[in-house]
């Protein structure tokens, strides 16, 4: 044993262990701590982490310590199932995993073409890379049927993992073999501890070459003991993977063919569900879809009793208001697929029809005896945005609903799934405040409606401060860049000049990748993606998470240049697009239908300059002023979100079906230069 090594910590043999394999036990509650505090010493931290990630560990004591409750001996295990969360950062490969998992549980037939990421089924999800909305499947192994349960990985879709978490034993916590822990994984790790879930630690992409999964399990542990996990949870199975080529083994030199270490970790470590079989019906609501032919579909896990189909209900609030209603039809998951099912027992997840108006967060229970389950709670959004209806002069040209009424219900409509967002009326009857976690979280919403052929207008993303004894807090939030270091002292002081505080900073692997973290007011991210992309060249990757609320930071500027206006309504043409080129960098082409205020470039200096970008040539002297090559620059192509995260307090974007436009807010009447 290393030196330094405290006495209470003591290997010992597992009686149930065969191969009389070493495992080490903390023998008092303090050995942790002390563990915690002296953790940084090389001397017996990483031998420790190195020889339990060594040994194989077959026994895994979270899965077999039982919670001593008053109502043990009502609940049961069931083996039979697994209901498991995959978790992990943005881009460390979980959809992927679950792609091999579905692939080598035998889902698809051996001739059927199947698409990568294939749980990403969304449009907009395919076309962006990540995963928005938490989607069901299963699997069955050796007998067992694993529910799984694929979440999103970036940080403002955060409330999509809080609610599926109620519905999970076991979460398999998906970690890249270079980056190590990121700020999702911090968040999504503390919330599965704080439900007391078993967790599985999947290193990902041990096959890349600055691959370091010795460090990623330190840090991984590190990152338990920081989050107060108990002694039972830090002594986490860790199973290693190419998610890409479908192989898993216990040890990162000696992977399988397949995924089977993987599966067999889940089933050892992850536990049944904890059921009440003879209790009454009580189901908890965690997310709705709809269909066009079943209508609103509610989904969930059966926490006791038996559900059939044909049978009259209770639908409870945690306010213990309570309406009836009745099962049409009920689905079970199998594969990719929702299977009918006659009846459904406690501890497996199901889909039920019927219940026109259930919400998430609502329990179905029995008819005569039901109580509700406690209510879901997700985190408060940080950020607000103004939907307002489009006031444009071209207004109705591409989209089909344009009224406040149409805008009104569609943002309503949004709110009973999306648990994390929040819409509430604005100060004229036309506008509406809509609160998210993040620029993202909102950004999203407004492309789906505008493929659902809605037209509005949304103002600048706004901080959400809250005022205690007295004094102004706002968001603060971590924020990980990733960096070469040719760039680093650019994207260095980018980041301090919007109040950011550094207080980690480390090298990636080989790869010359510098790793920053930092502390920094949410205001100081708005519009800093494409900052730290023009800073580093478009090299640097930026990652936030939401931290806690902080003293306000102070005044600060994120836009150091002004607006190029149009001066008058038109058509633009190239003789006037040569001249004006030259105050700014311009976003419309020759031949681009344009009106008196729209934002048509970025001028080079602060302040807004009026052109008039529809000015012809004088055709006076035709023999005299023969037409010369006009040379214009490309002009710059704006997606949505770099809208968002451009304008500024009196600017909108426009968005409509067809079209995203800027333009000077009416109401403000701020002169330009």
């Amino acid at each position: 044993m290393a030196a330094g090594i405290p006495n209470s910590l003591t290997p010992s043999l597992n009686p149930n262990n065969n191969n009389n394999q070493t495992t080490f036990s903390f023998s008092s509650p303090f050995t942790r701590t002390q563990f915690a505090l002296n953790r940084t010493l090389s001397s017996y931290s990483f031998p420790i982490i190195k020889s339990r990630r060594n040994l194989n560990v077959i026994k895994c004591s979270v899965s077999t310590t039982e919670i001593a409750t008053e109502q043990k001996s009502t609940l049961v295990r069931r083996n039979d199932i697994r209901n498991i969360a995959i978790v992990a950062h943005v881009d460390h490969g979980k959809t992927t995993l679950v792609d091999a998992m579905l692939r080598q549980a035998k889902v698809f037939r051996d001739n059927q073409v199947v698409e990568d990421r294939i749980m990403d089924s969304n449009d907009l999800e395919r076309e962006r890379g990540i995963t928005i909305l938490s989607k069901n499947t299963s699997i069955t192994y050796k007998d067992t049927k694993m529910n799984i349960i694929d979440t999103p990985g970036h940080s403002d879709f955060g409330g999509e993992v809080e609610r599926v978490l109620n519905m999970v034993e076991g979460i398999l916590l998906v970690v890249d073999s270079v980056e190590g822990p990121m700020p999702q994984t911090r968040f999504v790790l503390k919330k599965a501890l704080e439900f007391g879930h078993a967790v599985v630690v999947v290193v990902n992409k041990v096959d890349r070459p600055s691959a370091r999964p010795e460090f990623v399990i330190n840090s991984t542990f590190e990152l338990f003991i920081e989050l107060n996990a108990s002694d039972e949870q830090c002594d986490f199975q860790a199973v290693y993977a190419i998610g890409l080529s479908g192989k898993a083994g216990l040890s990162p030199d000696n992977l399988a063919n397949d995924l089977g270490p993987l599966f067999e970790t889940i089933i050892r470590c992850i536990p049944g569900p904890k059921i009440k079989k003879d209790g009454s019906l009580q189901m908890l609501v965690t997310s709705t879809e709809y269909d066009e032919h079943k209508g609103k579909i509610a989904i969930g896990r059966l926490h006791a009793g038996v559900l059939n189909r044909g049978m009259d209900v209770r639908i409870c609030t945690s306010d213990d208001a309570c309406r009836f209603g009745k099962v049409s039809e009920l689905f079970v998951f199998e594969k990719f697929f929702r299977a009918p099912a006659e009846s459904v027992e406690a501890g497996d997840i199901c889909a039920v029809c019927g219940i026109g108006d259930i919400q998430i967060g609502e329990t179905i229970a029995d008819k005569n005896d039901g109580k509700a389950l406690p209510a879901i709670r997700v985190e408060e959004p940080t950020v607000k945005m103004a939907f307002s209806i489009n006031t444009s002069p071209f207004v109705g040209r591409e989209g089909k609903y344009v009224t406040s009424r149409n805008l009104r219900e569609r943002l309503y409509r949004e709110i009973e799934r999306n648990l994390a967002m929040k819409v509430e009326d604005g100060e004229t009857a036309d506008t509406f405040l809509v609160s998210g976690r993040g620029t993202l979280h909102i950004t999203i919403l407004i492309e789906n409606m505008r493929r659902e052929n809605f037209e509005f207008m949304v103002g600048p993303p706004k901080v959400i401060n809250k005022r205690v004894d007295e004094k102004l807090l706002e968001p603060y939030e971590i924020a990980t860049v990733e960096v070469p270091e040719e760039h680093m002292g650019s994207v260095v002081e980018l980041l301090g000049k919007r109040r950011g505080q550094m207080f980690d900073m480390q090298g990636l692997g080989s790869e010359g990748t510098t790793l920053l973290k930092y502390k920094i007011p949410t205001r100081g991210l708005l519009g800093l993606r494409n900052a730290i992309l023009t800073a580093s060249r478009g090299t640097a990757i930026l990652n936030t998470i939401f931290d806690s609320y902080g003293p306000w930071a102070g005044e600060m500027s994120t836009r150091d240049l002004g607006s190029l206006v149009a001066f008058e309504d038109g058509t633009s043409t190239s003789y006037a697009l040569a001249s004006s080129q030259e105050r700014g960098q311009l976003f419309i082409k020759p031949g681009a239908e344009v009106y008196k205020g729209q934002i048509v470039g970025i001028h080079q200096r602060p302040g807004d300059l009026a052109l008039n970008v529809c000015k012809k040539k004088a055709a006076t002297n035709v023999r005299s002023n023969k037409e010369v090559s006009v040379v214009l620059d490309t002009p710059l192509d704006y997606s949505l979100d770099d809208c968002i995260e451009y304008i500024q307090e009196d600017e909108l974007v426009e968005v409509t079906p067809k079209s995203i436009r800027m333009c000077k807010n009416p109401k403000m009447n701020k002169k330009g230069r």
